[in-house]
């Protein structure tokens, strides 16, 4: 079979070789490898980037769409949650009154965001 490198591939598709390399990271496409570990793009992989062009025109989504939506239907556990959540209804808790609880809510948010904050400079320090 016949098979294009990567700046070959590039060429022929409009998509830059690390543009390649993206979407075969985040799992759209997985191209053939030589023995040497290059990559090898055939007909199959040219036919996918097409389209996925044309998926990406035709319903103003970006790459990053199509990878969640590829997650979403093989992560069971996440799908779930992802509808578990469009499902929900936002409910105020049974301490907090009506006019308490924006305030609350907003309380809330600036702690998770404290401690996201405090905790990063540790996690890139290690």
């Amino acid at each position: 079979m016949q098979a294009l490198t990567i700046h070959q591939a590039a060429e022929t598709t409009g998509w830059t070789p690390r543009m390649l390399r993206y979407i075969e990271r985040i799992g759209l496409i997985e191209p053939a490898r030589t023995e040497s570990g290059y990559r090898q793009f055939g007909p199959g992989e040219l036919q996918r980037l097409r389209t996925l062009r044309e998926l990406l025109a035709e319903h103003e989504i970006g790459l990053g769409d199509v990878a969640f939506a590829l997650r979403m239907s093989s992560d069971e556990s996440l799908s779930g949650a992802v509808d578990d959540w469009l499902e929900a209804t936002p409910q105020r808790p049974e301490t907090v009154s009506a006019d308490e609880w924006l305030e609350w809510e907003q309380q809330k948010h600036a702690r998770i965001i404290a401690a996201l904050t405090t905790t990063k400079p540790m996690e890139t320090a290690a």
